[in-house]
């Protein structure tokens, strides 16, 4: 059983920065890709960015590539989403998960573990 537990939402202006994370518990964390999602109010949960077990590769959604990077560090069982440039459409709950796989996966339906969300809103 794996337990995650995001942090670091809040309201920031337009062309802000945040920075999430992702506490995990649970000694497989290591071995297994992460992910962030997010899901808008009246829209569908969507990839934004995973991570391979070993954080040597990464994905993300064309939406967010050359703003949002992902990392993590598996000495402190967290995987981390910091956001550069953020925008109004980036408005939504972020989620982290825990896919069972060692490698990047970008579906949904892979990921077994879910936190709770935190909510990120860009506005001014």
């Amino acid at each position: 059983q794996v337990q995650l537990v995001e942090s670091g939402g809040g309201l920031v202006q337009p062309g802000g920065s945040l920075r999430l994370s992702c506490a995990a518990s649970g000694r497989t964390f290591s071995t297994y890709a992460m992910g962030w999602f997010r899901q808008a109010p009246g829209k569908e949960r969507e990839f934004v960015t995973a991570i391979n077990w070993s954080g040597s590769s990464t994905a993300y959604a064309d939406s967010v590539k050359g703003r949002f990077t992902c990392s993590r560090d598996n000495a402190k069982n967290t995987v981390y989403l910091q956001m550069n440039s953020l925008k109004p459409e980036d408005t939504a709950v972020y989620y982290c998960a825990v896919a069972p796989f060692g490698g990047v996966r970008s579906r949904l339906d892979e990921y077994r573990y879910w936190g709770q969300g935190t909510q990120v809103t860009v506005s001014s």
